[in-house]
């Protein structure tokens, strides 16, 4: 067992900063929100006419760290509604290279590392050992397992008797989910039943063991340094970015329908010259 913090012997200052680097701080998509926001810095603003005709004000290289943000935090949310005897734990960060766990979950059927994965609107295709997007392979399954593996080894250190972590790859918005074959060591599902598929897990812990899982866990210690981003200011800058997103989404659909309307008028106008032209051929053929 890990020894409780002895709240009485430390300084008030000591304590404060036990609080803000504590695990259970970090937001969903906080390792994505950090990339996003430094792939849009000095991203010149939108001129007038660019804003007035829906120009997205994403750069080609951050528009799928945006993608990935939105999976990653609408997953966030739902393991938000879960039971008071599960935790979630977000952007985990592991390894020298940047890694992160995008949500690790504790819970009485035991600990689950959560991968997301935002494909709205394409169609998936899953077998044993393949992942496919809209055909197109993908190294997901290979990639779960790994962070199942690495994860159950940096909790072992510190809990031996912890049963090995299982692997979730969870889909966002996907068009359509075909599961050939399930595969052997990764759960696959659509983000819309992950709440109830946690639920439903046989229980593999006591509420003692919980406790002292949630603690390591959220001990920073456990993982890899990581620098100590404000969350809030992370979230605000996302918010703001995803309102401008929406708002040039708004305004090019709006140009669409406008233009659309405009062709189908002309149209409209121009059907008796038409009906004319083609009655006057027709007249000069005949003779």
């Amino acid at each position: 067992m890990t020894a409780s913090l002895d709240t009485t012997t430390q300084p008030a200052e000591s304590t404060a900063n036990a609080a803000v680097f504590s695990m259970r701080n970090r937001v969903p998509a906080q390792s994505v929100l950090e990339e996003l926001v430094q792939h849009q810095a000095g991203t010149p603003p939108r001129s007038l006419w660019a804003r007035f005709f829906g120009r997205s004000p994403l750069t080609a290289d951050s528009a799928a760290w945006y993608q990935g943000a939105r999976g990653e935090i609408a997953v966030g949310a739902i393991l938000a509604r879960l039971p008071e005897n599960w935790t979630a734990f977000h952007a985990l960060p592991v390894g020298t290279k940047g890694s992160d766990i995008d949500h690790l979950v504790v819970g009485p059927a035991g600990v689950f590392t959560i991968n997301t994965k935002h494909h709205s609107g394409k169609s998936i295709w899953v077998a044993p050992r393949t992942f496919m997007v809209n055909g197109q392979k993908m190294p997901y399954i290979r990639n779960s397992e790994h962070e199942a593996a690495r994860v159950t080894k940096i909790l072992q250190r510190r809990m031996p008797q912890l049963a090995p972590a299982q692997s979730v790859i969870t889909l966002v918005d996907p068009k359509k989910l075909t599961i050939k074959q399930k595969p052997q060591q990764v759960q696959v599902l659509d983000a819309r039943h992950l709440r109830r598929w946690l639920m439903k897990r046989p229980v593999a812990l006591t509420a003692a063991d919980l406790d002292q899982l949630v603690e390591i866990i959220d001990d920073p210690a456990t993982w890899s340094p990581a620098p100590a981003a404000d969350a809030s200011v992370l979230m605000a800058q996302f918010n703001n970015l995803h309102a401008e997103v929406k708002s040039a989404r708004f305004g090019r659909s709006l140009w669409a329908l406008l233009f659309t309307a405009a062709f189908i008028g002309a149209g409209i106008a121009a059907f008796p010259l038409l009906i004319d032209f083609f009655m006057t051929l027709a007249s000069s053929l005949i003779k």
